[in-house]
């Protein structure tokens, strides 16, 4: 009954914790890793990269061939992804849309058009519109206007189409957007899915190459080239890449570990016995943080996982050492060194950012779990004759190194210190403070991207204009406003332009005043008669223009449900965010071009002085920056406090300053020198690499405390003991060390870490501990 006790419990623990995964909800929400009090810019990035209007738009070149190819294949892409559920707006400046498009456009064009005033209707107004509209006839613009001219014979088509299409100034050859060498024909797509969809991403990217390959395919344009960048792009690549990179190196460093302990164990037993404290830590570090938190960030899981590599380590020590080591030693020894543990990732609970806090609780849990499961559920699952091969030889070495203590013994010290210089010298270019670092986007794709939105119309994501409004028509309404100050500034060249959601749905106090504008029949008649007296385009022939605009004057405002099934929907969903009780009116600004930059300070004060109320204008990259630099301070706080917490915690158990200081060097020593050779490598530092030495410190620490128990033991630490530390650092090294030739930043950074830090902190405690006497097994 003893022995099953702990297993009973731990059936039970397991029982509970996969009913809490089960119903645990995780998020890929980037809001978990806001601060617990942003700031509007930052909540507002956060919107913008989950649904915003760039994250749904592809940027598509079109090259190779001769111009006429190009042209055919712009259009008959443009036509086919029109008809594509997949996306929701393609432009290559054709003149609007679909036919659908225009025909809406058409018949709300008095609600729409800015130049719509009383003065316009007045009888000279009227007689100016009619008059420029009939010398229109003779350009290219009367192909459009020919037809409708009877009922529009203001213009009011064009007015609108002029005005949607404003600062929209991409080159142009036959009517096409081209780029400024004319060698590729340009396309807008914007798809149906958010940006945080990346499956649907992935699918649109899919038709839209396979589109391009049946057109070009049937028409004989075999050698034209497709080329396609934006944010889905890089998401799905980003997505593919780390898939990939996953799969290969942790199968490839699984592979190693499973050979290595198969080579050692001579055991399957013992190789699945040694996954039940990494299972159990890892489910109960699900449902601490699903229970804290009430959900579980997919990146909480990215950078827990790691941390939990520790408790592969407490396996490996009770197999080998179970049978030689004093019992009661070898368990306040693991004690010790998870409580070290766990104050290092308890500094992370008090953090600022709810998803580093997340971290922290689903380390600690993990780790005090998988040892409480190797301490008391271990032993009641091994067989009763269970036994591994006596592997005491692999610890000859590290007592060789040991035995060189006397000679050798500073040269941890003497490592750190030329690590601290170096790393003292190169203090201004230590860290990389831009969130991009993290990206694993090739810069072959970011060069593509560039170029392209170079020379595409696409809306430049960095600087935006945003007004904020508990309603979407006060939101309109304050765009409107902030327009007109845009307008100032871009006529004055401080601005190249700008993009607004007001301009596609005015507000309902704008579309009043137009249709106020708007005479009533019998006076628009009277006025028309005495308008085109001396015109070729007589009064008695716009009957259709009267009849129009009386049904204007009786239409019901537009809505946005009133843009169902136009493209015109997804400019206005991508610009006019709701989220809780807000809703942002986004107008993206573009610089004049690259020799004449966006002054931010000359924006703000154009918006003060509107009066426009709750308006802001925003620097996307230097808030993403001051973003990361907020989490990379918050974590190096953090950390700071943690080793601050694991030296009280030493001193206390060790009562010794002389041990304390022979345990805690040589992983400060550690620390240095892998940083150092990193910053002497040329690559600098970012979060994942703070996470790698956060797991260096956790099973350093462990190393460090089974010398530290030998040598104050008989007569050292055994080779059984040395045995299962270098089994446990070999394995460290197979499963973290071959991550650091991944081209992924997060997978790379923490590999280059944990590698050469667990292997040198194993090291430099070994020769800092010198041998007090050979004890055989």
């Amino acid at each position: 009954m003893k022995r099953r006790t702990p297993l009973i419990v731990w059936l039970l623990v397991l029982l509970v914790c996969a009913v809490g995964v089960s119903r645990t909800r995780f998020t890929a929400d980037l809001s978990a890793f806001l601060p617990s009090a942003p700031t509007e810019a930052q909540a507002l990035l956060v919107d913008l990269l989950r649904d915003g209007v760039a994250s749904r738009m592809l940027l598509i070149g079109i090259e190779g061939g001769d111009a006429g190819a190009r042209k055919q294949a712009s259009q008959a892409l443009a036509g086919a992804l029109r008809a594509s559920p997949a996306f929701v707006a393609v432009s290559n400046g054709e003149s609007i849309g679909t036919d659908k498009d225009q025909r809406w456009l058409f018949d709300h064009r008095y609600r729409l058009s800015p130049a719509v005033t009383p003065e316009r209707f007045s009888v000279a107004g009227l007689h100016a519109a009619i008059a420029e509209s009939i010398d229109l006839l003779a350009s290219s613009a009367g192909l459009l206007l020919k037809p409708i001219i009877a009922r529009d014979p203001t213009a009011e088509t064009l007015q609108v189409i002029e005005h949607f299409s404003r600062y929209r100034d991409a080159p142009t050859q036959a009517g096409l957007w081209t780029s400024r060498d004319g060698a590729r024909t340009l396309l807008l797509a914007t798809t149906a899915a958010s940006g945080a969809d990346t499956d649907g991403q992935a699918a649109a990217i899919a038709t839209l190459r396979a589109t391009f390959a049946r057109l070009t395919t049937g028409a004989g344009h075999e050698n034209l080239r497709l080329l396609v960048s934006g944010p889905g792009v890089f998401a799905v690549n980003a997505r593919a890449t780390i898939k990939d990179e996953v799969a290969r190196l942790s199968s490839t460093g699984a592979a190693l570990i499973l050979i290595l302990l198969l080579l050692i164990y001579r055991s399957p037993t013992a190789l699945l016995l040694g996954l039940a404290p990494v299972a159990t830590g890892a489910l109960a570090g699900i449902c601490a943080v699903s229970l804290g938190f009430g959900q579980v960030h997919g990146i909480t899981l990215g950078f827990g996982l790691p941390l939990l590599g520790e408790a592969v380590d407490y396996a490996i020590y009770y197999f080998i050492q179970r049978d030689g080591a004093d019992a009661g030693r070898f368990w306040r020894t693991i004690r010790l060194g998870v409580l070290t543990s766990v104050f290092g990732f308890g500094a992370l609970l008090v953090t600022g950012f709810p998803g580093l806090a997340q971290v922290g609780l689903f380390s600690m849990t993990g780790l005090v779990t998988a040892v409480l499961t190797t301490r008391y559920v271990l032993p009641a699952l091994t067989p009763a004759r269970f036994a591994i091969r006596d592997v005491s030889v692999l610890g000859r070495g590290l007592r060789w190194l040991m035995g060189r203590s006397r000679r050798v013994g500073l040269l941890p010290l003497v490592a750190g210190a030329l690590a601290a210089a170096t790393l003292y010298v190169h203090r201004d270019h230590l860290w990389h403070h831009e969130l991009g670092a993290l990206s694993p986007v090739p810069e072959a794709d970011q060069q593509l991207d560039a170029r392209l939105r170079q020379d595409l119309p696409a809306p430049d994501v960095r600087f935006l204009v945003v007004a904020s409004a508990h309603d979407a028509d006060t939101a309109l309404a304050r765009a409107e406003g902030l327009g007109k100050v845009l307008d100032r500034l871009a006529a004055d060249g401080r601005i190249g332009g700008f993009d607004s959601p007001a301009r596609f749905l005015p507000s309902r106090a704008t579309q009043a005043a137009r249709i106020a504008a708007l005479p009533d029949a019998d006076t628009l008649r009277t006025r028309l008669a005495a308008a085109t007296a001396d015109l070729p385009l007589r009064a008695d022939k716009l009957g259709p223009f009267i009849d129009d605009v009386a049904a204007a004057r009786h239409a019901p405002a537009l809505t946005r449900a009133s843009l169902d099934g136009t493209a015109l929907a997804l400019a206005v969903d991508a610009m006019l965010i709701h989220h809780d009780s807000t809703w942002r009116a986004l107008m993206p600004v573009r610089a004049v071009d690259d020799a004449h930059p966006i002054d931010p300070r000359a924006v703000r004060a154009a918006l003060e002085a509107s009066g426009v109320p709750d308006a802001v204008f925003v620097d996307i990259k230097s808030e993403s920056e001051r973003l990361y630099a907020g989490y990379l301070h918050e974590a190096r706080t953090a950390a700071g406090g943690g080793v601050l917490a694991i030296l009280i915690l030493l001193a206390i158990a060790l009562r010794s300053p002389a041990r304390l200081l022979r345990l805690a060097l040589p992983l400060l020593a550690t620390v240095l020198v892998v940083i150092g050779a990193l910053s002497l490598a040329g690559e600098r530092l970012t979060l994942l690499h703070l996470v790698g030495m956060l797991l260096v410190v956790a099973v350093g620490s462990n190393y460090a405390l089974f010398f530290d128990a030998g040598e104050h033991g008989t007569d050292g630490p055994s080779l059984r003991t040395l045995a299962s530390l270098v089994v446990a650092n070999l394995t460290t090294l197979a499963g973290f060390g071959i991550l650091a030739l991944s081209s992924v930043p997060v997978l790379h950074a923490i590999g280059i870490v944990v590698g050469p830090g667990a292997l040198l902190a194993l090291v430099f405690s070994a020769l800092m501990h010198p041998a007090t006497g050979p004890r055989r097994t």
